[in-house]
């Protein structure tokens, strides 16, 4: 069997090395000339980084992220919420990690160049259609780059891991519009900077409006670390406003993000100091798109953000991509037929995805952050007499029962 996988970003690399492992034919092809570390940070989940450490990714990841041991939620004022130990600090068998998503992504795509051979990534080729038969699936590549002739190739099995505008999903969904938005845009960066706490945590400020996020995503080096962070604002009225087309992440004045940057409080942190550090500030909308009913059609399939864009909610999109990654490449590994195990890997992963993009767009974990803010909007004595432990723990456990990374055993406070 052979698989073309249209994409090479983590979930489709990822699906790459796992198809590779089960004795699997991989083609891949990706619209950029080149795959480059682009980005910011990200974080992965323990159950996603166990797909990884299984891959033999363990050490290499620990060479340019962090350990993930602690997070806290607070609010816009600084006052803590809730706070509690993440990855191996909270019994899991593998870490939680902060890393640079294009080191992340680098990390996957030199394990593919070294297993599978660079001549297996086709650069500057964007999937342009396809067309199916009994006996396989052809597909048409246009060159993204110099405007040159347009290749075919076939195989078995057709992955579409081209992302949020994946050409794959708007050819079975050609109606489906732009995403959806909130009016909510994040600004992002990551600036050299003295080791903050103790390195390895991470501090959310703010409910779903209006946010601060604050984590490392690099090993500290005589002192100083890359630390990553990000501001969500809502700036616009969804009902009457789209984003507009050219801000996927477009650059941006420090004049315009640094007003509403002042607005967080993270206790131990110049966030004024930190964001005018920053060499390059990037805005993205904070956009996803409606569960879809179907994922698959014949021997064509979506993965990753194709499948299920999300908001940068709970730390989830990287991790459900490569979740996706293990589902698929088992099942065309155990299935009698292509179209068999497309239809098994759907039947698992979309209604799983579907309830992470809805719970998502409430919030996620962070609602508990939302939730005390609207019952004591000009802070609080007591977080308890605002909302009880047991119901702050509700939300944020509820949160991880629902996006398969919870242990058996409740999650431990921080002392």
């Amino acid at each position: 069997m052979t698989v073309l996988i249209a994409g090479a970003g983590i979930g489709g690399l990822t699906t790459a090395l796992m198809l590779h492992e089960r004795g699997i034919s991989v083609e891949i092809y990706e619209a950029a000339r080149e795959v480059r570390e682009v980005g910011v940070g990200i974080n992965v989940l323990p159950h996603a980084i166990r797909e990884l450490a299984n891959l033999g990714l363990l050490d290499a990841l620990d060479k340019v992220g962090v350990r993930t041991r602690k997070l806290t939620y607070l609010t816009k004022q600084g006052q803590e919420v809730w706070n509690e130990l993440r990855g191996m600090h909270a019994g899991h068998e593998v870490p939680q990690f902060s890393i640079h998503r294009g080191r992340l992504q680098k990390v996957i795509y030199d394990a593919v160049v070294e297993r599978l051979g660079k001549d297996k990534i086709h650069t500057g080729r964007r999937l342009a259609g396809f067309i199916q038969d009994e006996a396989g699936v052809t597909a048409h590549f246009t060159d993204s780059v110099q405007g040159g002739d347009a290749t075919t190739h076939r195989a078995e099995v057709l992955l579409c891991a081209d992302g949020i505008h994946s050409a794959g999903r708007r050819h079975f969904y050609p109606n489906e519009g732009a995403p959806s938005w909130q009016g909510v845009v994040m600004w992002r960066g990551a600036a050299e900077w003295p080791v903050w706490e103790d390195g390895e945590s991470m501090a959310i400020g703010g409910g779903l409006g209006g946010k601060f996020v604050l984590y490392p995503i690099a090993p500290a080096e005589k002192g100083k670390q890359l630390l990553n962070w990000v501001v969500n604002v809502r700036i616009k009225d969804p009902e009457i406003s789209t984003p507009p087309p050219d801000n996927w992440s477009r650059q941006v004045s420090l004049a315009e993000v640094l007003p509403h940057a002042l607005r967080f409080h993270v206790p131990g942190m110049d966030i004024g100091g930190l964001v005018k550090k920053t060499p390059t500030i990037y805005e993205y909308p904070m956009a996803d798109r409606d569960p879809l009913p179907r994922w698959t059609f014949g021997r064509v399939t979506l993965l990753g953000d194709a499948a299920h864009p999300m908001y940068p909610v709970g730390s989830n999109g990287a991790s459900q991509a490569i979740l996706d990654a293990r589902c698929l490449a088992d099942a065309l590994a155990k299935a009698e037929h292509p179209r068999a195990a497309l239809w098994q890997y759907e039947k698992d992963r979309l209604p799983k995805t579907a309830e992470v993009v809805r719970t998502n767009r409430i919030g996620g974990p962070e609602r508990v952050i939302d939730e005390v803010e609207k019952r004591a909007p000009a802070g609080f004595k007591s977080i308890d007499k605002v909302l009880s432990h047991d119901d702050r723990k509700a939300i944020v456990g509820g949160y991880a029962n629902m996006a398969g990374f919870s242990r058996v055993t409740a999650a431990r406070s921080v002392p």
